[in-house]
């Protein structure tokens, strides 16, 4: 990488916030603040939990590759090799809120070309240095109606048939801003329009994009399914589920799997959606991240998981198709207790879903085999939630009918506890 010397300046949003070098490898917290990878991590494995620049609390300690800002280093890094950045009198530096203002008017006038792939380029980096640069974004008039329109008029048998790098584009720079945006049933409203078919962008930058602008979708498709009416548009789009479901395979990066699975507990509410994605195989897909042993796996994802498991737990056709995997059902009594509260109260919910609701027998078996009956036992002496005190308890009445013997293994001092 290029050498910063005094007659070099480089862009401020080019440098690690953290070593003030230029950035090598940059990568985003979920606070939209990008850092080089190898400072941020260093960060991170020293077990803090906060955002170095913003000190926010994390909510995830995903980091996602900046690929839009890399290149952007690189091409100024080979200019300043080929002497044309060799003066204080021409310094590159990234654009400023009225230049970004420029890029925008041009946008709405532009067809999809280079000219306006680097134009969103440059607002996507300005986006990503600051929050206030997002809300700046976010309250000019007419910009978030031109992204979702260039979304919205991509489709076959529409006038424009842009190609999915430009969509791609045009997907990164609206999640970076969606936050911000104060009307967001308008928001919904606009994406939503029967006259736009802004979903088939989405769905074709999830099946054909990278691995960030897939990400950007997912994000943007929980923030519009703010509505019972939204979240059923959503899920009957056709594919466009499948896709999701697709984005939480073990073999994902996690920041992926993350980013699909909170779309899909968003998505997921209504019943028609929750049964639409049992029908697609959504136990599945979710019980071999519960199962599998996942180097990607994190806290975060295995709550997320246990979450989309709960909710599909709730329909008939769940809960049976939960009973029919022994595996899943021993891997989530295995984290209860084991991974966090929230964990335990997802895992809990589903195997009195199972348990005590739906009285299947080879799930009860299944949970008395796993070593269940300690664990709820545990629960029952440990500080958690009424909700799942109260679950434990109808559990354990289930098992003191069926399986007496069971229990009786257990000594005095444990079972005195039992409140019936």
């Amino acid at each position: 990488m290029v050498r910063d010397d005094l007659y070099i300046t480089v862009p401020s949003f080019f440098r690690c916030p953290i070593s003030l070098d230029v950035m090598k490898s940059p990568v985003s917290l979920c606070t939209g603040v990008t850092y080089d990878r190898s400072s941020i991590q260093r960060w991170l494995d020293n077990g803090n939990n906060t955002c170095p620049a913003t000190m926010q609390v994390l909510d995830s300690k995903e980091i996602v590759p900046n690929r839009t800002l890399q290149r952007l280093i690189e091409i100024w890094s080979d200019s300043v090799r080929k002497g044309r950045v060799d003066s204080p009198e021409s310094p590159p530096s990234g654009p400023s809120l009225d230049q970004v203002k420029d890029l925008i008017k041009d946008l709405s006038s532009q067809t999809e070309n280079n000219s306006s792939l680097e134009s969103l380029s440059k607002i996507l980096c300005f986006a990503r240095e600051s929050e206030e640069n997002r809300k700046s974004l976010a309250r000019m008039d007419g910009f978030i109606v031109t992204l979702v329109e260039f979304l919205g008029n991509a489709g076959e048998g529409t006038c424009r048939n842009y190609n999915h790098h430009f969509l791609e584009q045009v997907v990164m720079v609206l999640e970076s801003v969606l936050s911000k945006v104060e009307e967001q049933e308008q928001l919904r409203d606009l994406f939503l329009k029967t006259d736009l078919d802004s979903l088939a962008s989405i769905l074709q930058i999830l099946q054909k994009g990278s691995t960030e602008s897939k990400i950007a979708s997912a994000r943007v498709l929980e923030t519009i399914a703010n509505d019972a009416e939204s979240k059923l548009i959503i899920a009957e789009k056709e594919n466009l589920l499948e896709e999701l479901l697709k984005l939480i395979s073990p073999e994902n990066e996690s920041s992926v799997i993350e980013a699909g699975l909170s779309c899909l507990i968003r998505i997921s509410m209504p019943k028609r959606a929750r049964s639409k994605l049992v029908q697609l195989g959504a136990i599945k897909s979710v019980a071999k991240l519960i199962s599998d042993p996942n180097p990607s796996s994190t806290v975060s994802i295995t709550e997320k998981s246990l979450k989309v498991m709960e909710t599909m737990s709730s329909t008939k056709e769940g809960r049976s198709q939960i009973c029919d995997d022994v595996a899943c059902i021993a891997a989530i009594v295995q984290k209860v207790l084991k991974v966090s509260s929230v964990a335990t109260e997802h895992a809990v919910t589903i195997l009195w879903g199972v348990c005590y609701l739906f009285r299947d027998q080879k799930a009860q078996d299944v949970v008395a085999k796993a070593n269940g009956l300690t664990k709820i036992l545990l629960l029952m002496q440990s500080n958690c939630s009424p909700s799942v005190r109260q679950m434990s308890a109808d559990m354990l009445k289930i098992f003191r009918v069926n399986s007496k013997s069971c229990l009786s293994s257990y000594d005095t001092k444990t079972t005195h506890i039992m409140p019936f």
